[in-house]
């Protein structure tokens, strides 16, 4: 491996960590399989974090920091509020029905695990969906001023709960069925919601 920077290497271990945990959890990756999939001395991975939990914290910011950016996207882009938010679900169901580990929720993955492991990892899982949440209830303000989405104004936080909540119980539920059809009974209830 190049020589890299100490901000750099942080990144790579943090990057090479979200698939491993996208795929196994939290608890189930050491850092002896972490350090070595990274092609780094087991002993320099405390040199960039204090602790494991330190090191699941920057990964649940750096998670949330990029989702964010393609939650932006998907949420403000071009068509009527309706049509953003079922491509964000649609976005939703082609990362999460997918085998592989890249894109996958690492909130559905480690949101129950790593909440009774960490009040710090859990707080940077509760502000992470508190931000996803906001936007997803900014969407369904815009869909009720655009006329694309029924929902009251005043009901708007409610129902981008409802939805977000729906998502990720067809999330678990996909994993438990090993099959996409959580996924269609998801969006079937998300556009009846919608309507």
């Amino acid at each position: 491996m190049s020589k890299k920077s100490s901000a750099d290497m942080r990144q790579h271990l943090i990057d090479i960590a979200n698939a491993l945990m996208a795929e196994k959890g939290y608890t189930a990756v050491g850092l002896a399989e972490l350090v070595a999939a990274a092609g780094v001395p087991k002993g320099s991975f405390y040199y960039y974090f204090k602790s494991k939990e330190e090191f699941g914290q920057a990964l649940l910011d750096d998670y949330f920091t990029t989702y964010l950016q393609t939650v932006d996207a998907l949420l403000t882009g071009p068509g009527t509020a309706r049509e953003r938010l079922l491509a964000y679900f649609d976005y939703w169901r082609a990362t999460q029905a997918s085998s592989a580990p890249e894109g996958k929720c690492l909130v559905v993955k480690l949101g129950a695990e790593v909440c009774d492991l960490s009040v710090d990892m859990g707080a940077v899982l509760q502000q992470g969906t508190g931000a996803i949440l906001e936007r997803l209830t900014q969407c369904v303000e815009a869909g009720h001023l655009d006329g694309s989405v029924a929902a009251a104004a005043t009901a708007a936080r409610v129902l981008a709960e409802s939805l977000y909540q729906l998502w990720l119980g067809a999330s678990l539920m996909a994993k438990v069925a090993k099959s996409g059809g959580p996924f269609d009974a998801a969006m079937s209830s998300t556009q009846r919601l919608l309507s």
